[in-house]
């Protein structure tokens, strides 16, 4: 794996001291084989201490192997944009955007794949394909996600109550049964309507599932399971463009899962099959 993948990954669960030592090196990469740990540390005013400590928190023996291996990362990327850029573009700057765009949605996806390990995955399909309902809430943005997967568990065959308003969801929360999931899209995971919408459903010993960012969010703190999401870019107008494209893979990963029960799988063709009769008819 990437050190500066892993690096960007898990930058929202570190402390302040290392997320100021995460984002120079994300920064300045190509410049990092000048620093020693003594000049980084001078550069940022922090402890060298503080430089060993983060190296070897990302699995690196110290500082030393970790500019290494960054150093090999980025001429990997060099030797990468070099045969991009030598490549014939037919269509200028259209090309050169879509190359980058296509990049970033792949590390955000990469990024995405790495920090929700496979046994949480499993485990979120497992209350979804053994839930009698499976309630979905999102607003805003995030309702049109939600409102997405709520349609694929329908094809499954999984009963699914879609909601877009806090207060109707709050009011079907009295029907829950034990065993019932709720899943919450919420970028930010601080709507308060929600978590007290979640609070609410364990109270019925219903499951909580919050699919946010990989940040550390009041929503998750009230979910007994989380999907999350890295997506990062210093331009305004893409990091959403990543956010939604690094979402949609991971639901999708979840949905893949759930078809690999043959009881699913044979609902999904079933269901299919109706359909593509309602619309020959």
């Amino acid at each position: 794996m990437s050190p500066l993948l892993k690096i960007r990954s898990e930058r929202d669960q570190m402390s302040a001291i290392e997320r100021r030592i995460a984002d120079f090196m994300l920064e300045n990469a190509q410049l990092l084989r000048d620093y020693s740990s003594q000049q980084l540390a001078d550069a940022l005013g922090i402890s060298q201490s503080s430089v060993v400590k983060f190296s070897q928190k990302l699995g690196f023996k110290g500082y030393p192997d970790l500019k290494f291996s960054i150093g090999e990362a980025v001429a990997r990327d060099n030797v990468g944009e070099a045969v991009a850029s030598a490549a014939p573009k037919d269509n200028g700057l259209h090309a050169a955007l879509a190359e980058s765009l296509w990049r970033s949605k792949a590390q955000a996806e990469e990024e995405t794949r790495l920090i929700n390990p496979p046994a949480t995955l499993d485990a979120i399909a497992a209350l979804i394909h053994g839930a009698g309902k499976a309630y979905i809430i999102g607003l805003g943005e995030d309702g049109i996600a939600a409102r997405a997967f709520g349609l694929k568990l329908s094809l499954l065959g999984i009963l699914s109550v879609h909601h877009f308003d806090p207060q109707l969801m709050s009011a079907s929360a009295s029907s829950v049964a034990a065993g019932d999931v709720l899943l919450v899209f919420s970028e930010q995971g601080k709507q308060p309507s929600l978590c007290h919408i979640s609070r609410e459903f364990r109270t019925h010993n219903g499951k909580v599932v919050s699919i946010t960012r990989h940040t550390a969010n009041p929503l998750r703190a009230h979910a007994d399971a989380s999907l999350l999401v890295s997506a990062h870019d210093d331009l305004a107008h893409i990091e959403p463009l990543l956010y939604q494209s690094a979402l949609q893979h991971l639901l999708d990963l979840v949905f893949v899962l759930l078809c690999e029960s043959g009881r699913r799988l044979e609902a999904l063709g079933g269901t299919r099959e109706r359909m593509q009769s309602m619309l020959d008819s």
